[in-house]
């Protein structure tokens, strides 16, 4: 039985937090856009953790039938914040001085928090 888009978002989260994401959140924003279904987001400690992060990711969506459309980094570093768009799902690593600063769960508040 194929995995509904819900389930492939809450594995992300627990691969992310089995990778030493701290803080992971899932959060449903398919009733307030268009263009995804589920944020997924996690606080990294160090560049080297994103991009650990971002491997699993990868590796992950390789046999879940997703595939990466976009990639984009938000600093000099590319450690700040980097999301990786899934098309239903869009993941979000950043670090706690930008999660701080940029608050998703507040933007997004309409949501349902799902982890």
């Amino acid at each position: 039985m194929a995995k509904t888009t819900e389930e492939k978002a809450l594995e992300i989260a627990a691969l992310l937090e089995d990778g030493k994401g701290q803080n992971v959140t899932v959060i449903d924003v398919s009733q307030l856009n268009s263009w995804t279904d589920y944020f997924v987001i996690a606080t990294v400690s160090s560049s080297t953790l994103s991009q650990g992060l971002y491997k699993l990711v990868k590796d992950y969506i390789k046999d879940n039938d997703l595939e990466i459309r976009l990639t984009h980094s938000k600093s000099n570093q590319g450690n700040e914040w980097n999301s990786i768009d899934l098309g239903p799902i869009v993941v979000h690593l950043m670090s706690e001085d930008a999660r701080n600063f940029y608050e998703l769960e507040k933007l997004w508040h309409g949501g349902k928090v799902l982890k």
